[in-house]
């Protein structure tokens, strides 16, 4: 009897087994159809960039090796080139000064204690809740009024003031965590609140802020509706009015567009490829208390 209650036990474990092998091997095969499914857009834009027209009329959807058509990269970085630079000083001043103000405030609000901190905090994250379409005109009556409209203060200002919310919101909860022993003691040290958040602070903080800086980057480099109605200099343009312009030239030519917009990924995939790391880790400090 113990043999026959052993041999049932590995044979339902041997079952088990076999069922949760075949489980994994569905599921792995579903996300990898899924990725592949993500990804063949990207690979399509590349690989019709390097074709010329007569090659991509005649092979539409698989890729072609020979006499790859460098020409279209030509057109594609002189078509899209002073746009990127825009679109890259652009964000670099929004991320800047989101950082700097969202850092500061964040750390008045988890460190200080002052009447009605609570309540303006409260209607600070409330503007979350609000949604941009409903501040739309109103930020376009200010900017107008500010006579903004028409150089790039126009993107930056409202795009510092609009990514406040999100950059308040994670820096005080991180700011909170950290050690209110280990502030006090470089208090005692005689470290003024400045060098504290700077010195301490900070570089305890960096995959936040580097969450932070890329969540705001990407919202200003891929904001189109708002540049669109605010500037009408072609000179300020980012990219995303760029690309919409260059789109709609009669003789521009589908590969050379396929160029284009090759060149015009690489900035942000290369931020992503070598932030990866500190947005992930940004990320879960955010999620887990303590």
């Amino acid at each position: 009897m113990p043999n026959d209650n052993n041999r049932t036990c590995r044979g339902g474990n041997a079952v088990q087994n076999r069922r949760w092998l075949v489980f994994e091997a569905l599921r792995y095969i579903a996300l990898s159809a899924m990725m592949a499914f993500s990804l063949y857009g990207l690979f399509f834009m590349v690989m019709n960039s390097f074709k010329t027209e007569a090659q991509m009329t005649i092979n539409y959807w698989l890729p072609e090796w020979k006499n790859l058509a460098w020409e279209n990269y030509e057109f594609g970085w002189k078509a899209v080139s002073p746009y990127i630079w825009n679109s890259i000083y652009i964000g670099l001043f929004t991320v800047a000064g989101t950082l700097l103000v969202g850092v500061i405030s964040a750390y008045i609000f988890a460190r200080f204690r002052f009447p009605g901190k609570e309540m303006l905090y409260i209607g600070v994250i409330s503007l979350m809740m609000i949604p941009g379409i409903l501040t739309f005109i109103p930020s376009f009556i200010i900017v107008q009024k500010l006579g903004l409209l028409n150089s790039p203060l126009a993107l930056i200002i409202p795009g510092i003031a609009g990514g406040q919310v999100m950059a308040i919101f994670l820096l005080r909860a991180f700011f909170e965590q950290i050690s209110k022993e280990l502030l006090e003691a470089a208090r005692i040290d005689g470290a003024t609140e400045g060098s504290i958040l700077l010195r301490i602070v900070l570089p305890l903080a960096i995959p936040m802020v580097m969450t932070i800086s890329i969540l705001t980057l990407l919202g200003s480099w891929n904001s189109y509706i708002w540049p669109l109605v605010t500037i009408s200099d072609q000179t300020y343009w980012t990219l995303p009015l760029g690309i919409a312009n260059i789109s709609s030239g009669y003789d521009v030519k589908r590969t050379q567009m396929y160029a284009a917009y090759t060149v015009a990924s690489l900035p942000l995939m290369a931020v992503f490829l070598f932030t990866m790391k500190y947005f992930i880790e940004g990320l879960s400090s955010g999620s887990v208390k303590g």
